[in-house]
Formats: structure tokens, C-alpha cells, sequence
């Protein structure tokens, strides 16, 4: 198997993300992995797309090694066709990228343009291309949302905080990592003038319902082709828990984590959100629960496959890593069966 892998930047990699393990992972069962940056594409006079890319022929036994080796001077650079790969992993967080508006919407382009030639593109471009911010959260079952407006109007901030009774999360349409996240009490009403123009400043607010369980923090649950992510009997999960007053569980912004308890709520959330994430062609995917409602759907690039090893002591790379081997068997399976027209009815 061929696999490419897109991310933001090769150099801002780090040890222990999940896109890492799902390369350590391909290499050494064997196969041929490369990993490129969003300034890696070209589409060429050919109509292919082509990529400056990295990899490795040499086994590692931990993506410490590995990610060394691909940030290394002495890692060359090859340019490669993504229309022979059998699978291109779209692992770049168009978040992350709010200071290049040309590199946000690049990887679905460019992820559309391979898929024409029949290459496995996860997560589904065109479904990618409807969540590219928060209000693509909307569009899920009402039972499993929080309450929720969505408006630069601060009267309506206002009126909704009112009728939740002063109590209320505010955060940007656009983002994640916890980043511009405030929580408003009835008693902190002088300040929505402030938080309004500090959040409204790059687009959009959401005003949320403010859960009182998210104080226990909240579940981090990964699903794989729509179904909870489970490898021997364990689950792909793992729980956040909030530091101090800080409202915010995400790790990186000071949130610690536990070993997570997969309660009937969660999976009926999960059996609730499935059948949309399939339609949208969500290959992996990460739900934020709390509860029995959803915080966030992670859809670009979720993370924390190594956070679920570490308390289950098995490695959910290797599950990822067999679906992807079947999705690329299936596809050679259905070549061998129909020409290329017919292939693209269905």
C-alpha cells in the first residue's frame, strides 16, 4: 500500500501525534508512506497533482525516531504523484492556519483533484469542504446539541444569555484547541460588550447553553467508518479533565487526562451522529461529549490516539491502520471488476 499524508507543516510535527503513529504504524507493517506539508502541492499541466514529500526506509521503533528523521536536514525531499497513491490521509487542521487563508481550503482542492483518479482520499473532501467551521455542528441531531446561537449581533448574545439565565459559553465560529473560549455568569453581564468584540474579532461567535457537567470535564471518543473505534475489546477514548478555573478540558490548554468510562449515553450519542458522519464520507472522527451532548465533532485532523493507548495499553493505530488496508483491497477488488467509467457510477 501507498499512502501520502497531508499536514500543516512537516516542521511543526510533534512526537506522539496521531498523524505520526498512523506512519510509524504503515511503515512498519511494510508499507510505502509519505508525508507532505500544505505548501508541498502542484497541479500540473498533466492534470496530476504532485507533491514535494518525506519518508523513511528505515524502521523506527517509536515516532520519536521517525519524526526526527522527517524533520532532519538530511531527509530528501521527493516529489511524488498523488494520483498513484492508494490512500491520501487529509490530516491538516484548516484552524491552524488562519494566518495563510490560502493554505485553509487547499488540502480538500487538492484532495478532490486525487480522487479522480481513484485514489481513497479520508477524510471525504466534500465533506470536509461542509465542516469547515462550527456550524456544520447544526446540522446534527438536535438532541445530542447543546442550546445555541450563532451571531455577531451582541443584542442577541444578550437576549440569549437572558433566557439561560446569564449562564452561557462564548467562542468562535472559527478555531479550536479551546482558543477564545470565555464562560459568562449572570453576574459577569458588564463584560458581554468585551467578550463580544474580542471573540467577533475574525468572524462569528456561538453563544452555548453552559453544561454543568462540563465542569467534570469532558469524554474525548473516536469513531472509525461512523462506529466507536474499539481494538481488542477496548475502546479509543480518553477523559479531559479542567485545571483550576480554567473552563477550558483541552490538553494543551491546561486540561490533564484520565482513563476514560464508556457509558450508554456516549454510544447512544454516537449511534445518533452515525448515520450523517458516514453520508459525509467522515472516515475518523472525534466526539467531545459531556454527558449526553456533544461539545465539538473533530472531523480535520483528531487527535489522541496515544492518549486512548496509554490508559488501554493497546495500540489503536494498528485498527486505523487494517480499515485502511481493506478500503485499499475493496478498491482494487472493484478496478479489477469495472472499467474506469463504469467505476465512476458507483
Amino acid at each position: 500500500m501507498q499512502m501520502a499524508i497531508l499536514v500543516n507543516d512537516i516542521m511543526t510535527e510533534e512526537t506522539g501525534y496521531t498523524t505520526q503513529r498512523l506512519m510509524h504504524a504503515a511503515l512498519g507493517a511494510g508499507h510505502r508512506a509519505w508525508i507532505l506539508g500544505i505548501g508541498d502541492l502542484t497541479y500540473g499541466v498533466d492534470e496530476k497533482v504532485y507533491a514535494k514529500a518525506r519518508t523513511s526506509l528505515q524502521r523506527f521503533k517509536d515516532t520519536a525516531g521517525l519524526l526526527r528523521q522527517l524533520q532532519s536536514k538530511s531527509c530528501a525531499t521527493e516529489r511524488i504523484c498523488l494520483d498513484e497513491m492508494d490512500i491520501l490521509l487529509l490530516r491538516n487542521n484548516p484552524a491552524d492556519d488562519v494566518e495563510q487563508p490560502w493554505a485553509q481550503s487547499a488540502g480538500v482542492v487538492f484532495g478532490r483533484m486525487a480522487m479522480r483518479g481513484g485514489v481513497v482520499v479520508l477524510n471525504d473532501p466534500d465533506g470536509l469542504s461542509r465542516a469547515a467551521n462550527k456550524m456544520y455542528f447544526q446540522s446534527f441531531p438536535e438532541e445530542v446539541r447543546p442550546r445555541s446561537i450563532i451571531t455577531r449581533d451582541r443584542t442577541e448574545i444578550r437576549r440569549f444569555a437572558r433566557e439561560e439565565n446569564g449562564h452561557i459559553i462564548i467562542k468562535p465560529l472559527q478555531g479550536s484547541g479551546g482558543k477564545g473560549v470565555f464562560i459568562l455568569n449572570k453576574d459577569d453581564m458588564s463584560n458581554l460588550n468585551q467578550i463580544v468584540e474580542s471573540v467577533g474579532r475574525d468572524g462569528y461567535l456561538i453563544a452555548q447553553e453552559y453544561l454543568p457537567k462540563a465542569h467534570e470535564g469532558d469524554t474525548r471518543l473516536f469513531l472509525m467508518n461512523g462506529t466507536p473505534l474499539r481494538y481488542k475489546g477496548k475502546y479509543a477514548a480518553f477523559r479531559r479533565k479542567r485545571v483550576g478555573d480554567d473552563i477550558r478540558s483541552n490538553v494543551h490548554a491546561g486540561g490533564v487526562i484520565e482513563q476514560a468510562v464508556i457509558t450508554d449515553e456516549m454510544l447512544h450519542v454516537a449511534e445518533i451522529v452515525r448515520p450523517k458522519l458516514v453520508e459525509d464520507g467522515m472516515f475518523l472522527v472525534g466526539l467531545d461529549i459531556v454527558g449526553d451532548k456533544l461539545m465539538e465533532i473533530n472531523v480535520f485532523s483528531p487527535g489522541g490516539l496515544g492518549s486512548a493507548q496509554k490508559f488501554e495499553k493497546v495500540n489503536f493505530s494498528l485498527a486505523v491502520l487494517a480499515a485502511l488496508e481493506r478500503k485499499v483491497n475493496y478498491m482494487k477488488f472493484y478496478r479489477r471488476q469495472f472499467s474506469n467509467n463504469e467505476m465512476a457510477t458507483l
